[in-house]
């Protein structure tokens, strides 16, 4: 199995296990970290025991190799379809501008770091999920108007997460500047830099392509509701 395959799972059971929930065969992030879970294959026993972990009418966030199928006890909240992708070597990192400054972001920061992730929704964030790695941002005027920073980490990958940018901001370079910097940090201990994006936000896809990530696999990114009929 590749380090990436079934990923969150991976990260749950290696690097990350510190911040994991379990039950049986699936496993999920303390609630106020992410909404992200995994189960160890996506089976009727693999459903079951996430069922139980997230409990009734509770949310799962989940990556999968093919598209949802409704299944009995789940309904299908949202999703998109997903890149994968994974950045081999460093030549297409760029250069920092010394223009911009950034901020390493931590805990008296998440108050503001929730307030512009639910504004640009890059996915699941929650009060705790700074403390997955490292987090910048820049400020404008005092207020937080970009960020980028560090999720899932397995074996030998630490994964790009929480891009965004205030819509007022845009156009700028912040997206490069920021993801350019967390990759730097994770280069210098020896790791690929891995990431997710949503296959429709060609913008974003262009951006990580120059800073030399290629698309490994695509994946289907699932917000699935326990104690429900099914849904496709």
């Amino acid at each position: 199995m590749h380090p990436l395959d079934n990923v969150i799972w991976q990260a749950l059971t290696t690097r990350q296990a510190a911040f994991a929930e379990i039950c049986d065969n699936a496993r999920r992030f303390n609630r106020d970290v992410t909404s992200l879970c995994a189960f160890d294959a996506p089976s009727d026993t693999g459903y079951d025991a996430l069922a139980r972990l997230v409990r009734d009418r509770g949310t799962a966030a989940v990556f999968l190799e093919r598209p949802y199928e409704g299944r009995a006890g789940w309904e299908f909240v949202g999703g998109a379809p997903l890149l994968e992708m994974v950045c081999e070597n460093g030549s297409g990192v760029g250069a920092v501008s010394s223009d911009v400054k950034l901020q390493e972001l931590g805990t008296t920061d998440s108050t503001d770091m929730m307030e512009l992730t639910s504004l640009t929704k890059p996915g699941p964030f929650g009060t705790r999920t700074h403390e997955l790695g490292y987090y910048v941002g820049i400020r404008n005027k005092g207020k937080l108007v970009a960020m980028a920073g560090e999720r899932l980490k397995v074996p030998g990958y630490t994964e790009v997460s929480a891009v965004c940018t205030h819509p007022n901001h845009l156009g700028k370079g912040y997206a490069q500047v920021l993801t350019s910097e967390v990759m730097r940090r994770i280069r210098e201990r020896g790791e690929k830099p891995f990431l997710h994006v949503r296959t429709a936000n060609t913008r974003a896809v262009q951006i990580y392509e120059k800073l030399g990530f290629r698309t490994r696999v695509e994946l289907h990114y699932a917000i699935l509701r326990a104690g429900s009929p099914a849904q496709p």
